[in-house]
């Protein structure tokens, strides 16, 4: 810089950049000397005198050592344990240098070193070193290690590259000798990277024959954070069941039947545990809620749209071949869903079926009900679709059929003992529960809830539910039905919630939806009950989509819908990534 441009009116203002070094280096050559020194460090039996003053202006710990009146501010010698003296020699060269050298021999030890005396760029200059040397062989060591010394950053990265390169990672050495509780973090994570579920058994098995002995206590804790309900069941009983620490473990053999009962009895798996069988984010297959077609104030809809939750993005199925609402919607086998009944633009019930093949991304006719039916309750049990009352065009029916899909044929069963409209219905095991709907002209709501069982062809009258209602929603999760929403005379539309517990056959009331809601979708993704839409009034189509927790007893608003409406049908399913596009 110019001699004039340090000059400020009467003063001179000068800088020698090579002060600092300097400085260092008369420090440096003092310790060498040991001139000046009045502090011994001393580590397994070797001595370093250096200055209190350098080490305070280096060293948190140090500072805190000398400046906080401890014991050792009193004395000459201080001695360092469980720490490498030749990582204190190098920390204490860095001290005077502001230099070190790091190799991936000296690297955790220097880094445990590093984090003792709170020298942090050295510890983070060691993180760097590790994360750049990082790979399928170390990156497990790296992240135990990192934990250990609160290395935040480290430990998260070497945690998602194992998560992410889990195929290499398991075949390591590192993966044989896990903690199970690092083990099971692993294998728990919805971020693992693997192509399919059968991946991880192999992982864990792995894991496991290593020290037999010892794991076999803990292998049906491993055995829970494998997804058994995605894992083909031709490998679920040749190659699970048939390991003998599954085979032996009754607790084992357990979570092996859930994952049967997962494949054999689609119809049922809102019962089962979802963190069981929900897809990892690397799967092929993502959990969508499908929500189809519906009203505004202005149209009928024939859009099928999925909705996925994580991200609150939408995308675009193939459409209704014509426009349809107040119809029913059921998911029955394997990735197939069924539409029935409904309301035509001109006001006239349908008694059209329609089959969406995920598969295929199509809709195709089926055999149609014997009766027409708009406003109708639709149920799946046993893997057997049930219409439930309903509207014919001239008066409420309590008439009910039955669809089979391996005959492609419809049967009536034995009528309700009322006949109503807009009922909300759910199934629990072997029975298909019907609750609240309109008898009265008005559209009314009523109490009521029936019970139909399909082994006696009989209904029974359950306990009723608190409030009255018609136009609710309904879904099964677990040991509860839960019904939102819905109208009543006396309370116009409703925001409340209730939910009956199978095992107490009683009814109670949970926390109140955000917003008034008549004739919402509901679906059930990852243990959370969604509802979509609704009618607020009579002038009013609500777009926003609410989330209940039900361990927190809590709502939430969790997206939009691409349009606001009401009458639409929804429900939740695994379909493959590649079969959604963009919506336009």
């Amino acid at each position: 810089m110019d001699l004039m441009e340090e000059m400020r009116g009467n003063e001179y203002v000068f800088t020698e950049n090579t002060h600092a070094a300097q400085m260092l280096d008369g420090l440096n050559d003092l310790r060498k000397k040991g001139q000046l020194c009045d502090i011994v460090i001393a580590v397994d039996g070797l001595r370093f005198p250096v200055h209190k003053t350098v080490l305070c202006a280096f060293s948190p710990y140090f500072k805190g050592m000398f400046l906080n009146k401890l014991a050792e501010s009193r004395q000459n010698l201080v001695t360092l344990h469980d720490v490498d003296p030749e990582m204190i020699s190098l920390l204490l060269d860095y001290a005077y240098t502001s230099s070190v050298t790091i190799t991936k021999n000296n690297v955790q030890a220097l880094l445990s070193a590093a984090n003792l005396l709170q020298v942090l760029p050295v510890k983070d200059a060691a993180c760097r070193f590790l994360r750049v040397h990082m790979d399928a062989t170390n990156c497990l060591g790296i992240h135990c290690f990192a934990e250990v010394h609160a290395c935040t950053e480290l430990q998260n990265l070497s945690l998602e590259y194992a998560l992410e390169n889990f195929w290499d990672v398991y075949h390591g050495e590192e993966f044989l000798n896990l903690p199970v509780d690092k083990l099971i973090e692993l294998t728990t994570s919805d971020a693992l990277q693997v192509e399919k579920e059968e991946i991880v058994f192999k992982a864990v098995s792995r894991w496991y024959l290593h020290f037999p002995d010892e794991r076999e206590p803990l292998f049906p804790k491993v055995l829970e954070t494998v997804r058994l309900g995605l894992i083909n069941p031709y490998f679920l009983v040749d190659r699970v069941q048939s390991l003998p620490v599954v085979k032996e473990s009754p607790s084992c053999m357990q979570l092996v039947e859930e994952g049967k009962l997962y494949h054999l009895l689609p119809d049922r798996r809102a019962e089962l545990p979802f963190n069981r069988s929900k897809p990892r984010t690397s799967s092929h297959y993502t959990q969508v809620i499908i929500a189809v077609g519906g009203e505004d104030d202005k149209v009928v809809l024939r859009a099928v749209e999925c909705f996925t939750p994580s991200t609150k993005s939408w995308k675009s199925l193939a459409c209704l071949p014509f426009a349809i609402s107040k119809h029913g919607i059921v998911a029955c086998g394997k990735n197939n869903v069924y539409l029935a009944g409904g309301e035509f633009p001109d006001g006239g019930p349908s008694r059209n079926v329609l089959r969406y093949e995920a598969v295929l991304d199509t809709w195709q006719e089926v055999e149609p009900m014997l009766v027409p039916r708009s406003e109708l309750g639709l149920g799946v049990v046993d893997g057997e679709i049930y219409a439930i009352g309903g509207w014919d065009g001239s008066g409420r029916l309590d008439s009910c059929e039955r669809y089979d899909p391996t005959t492609n044929t419809w049967t009536l069963i034995s009528p309700m003992k009322t006949a109503l409209t807009s009922p909300a219905v759910a199934t629990q095991g072997c029975n298909l529960f019907v609750t609240g709907g309109a008898v009265l002209e008005d559209g009314d709501g009523i109490h009521l809830v029936q019970k139909y069982s399909p082994l006696t062809d009989s209904w029974t009258e359950m306990p009723s539910m608190r409030i009255p209602r018609s136009g609710a929603a309904a879904c099964s999760l677990g040991d509860y039905i839960y019904v939102v929403g819905g109208w009543h005379a006396s309370t116009e539309n409703t925001n409340r919630c209730e939910r009956y517990n199978t095992h107490t056959n009683t009814w109670e009331l949970r926390a109140s939806m955000l917003e008034k809601r008549y004739r919402p979708g509901i679906a059930v993704i990852g243990g959370m009950v969604y509802v979509l839409g609704g009618e607020e009034g009579w002038d009013k189509y609500h777009q926003s989509i609410e989330a209940y927790d039900p361990v927190e007893d809590k709502w939430v608003f969790a997206g939009e819908l691409p349009t606001p409406r009401s009458s639409l049908s929804c429900l939740s399913m695994q379909i493959n990534k590649s079969m959604c596009r963009d919506k336009s």
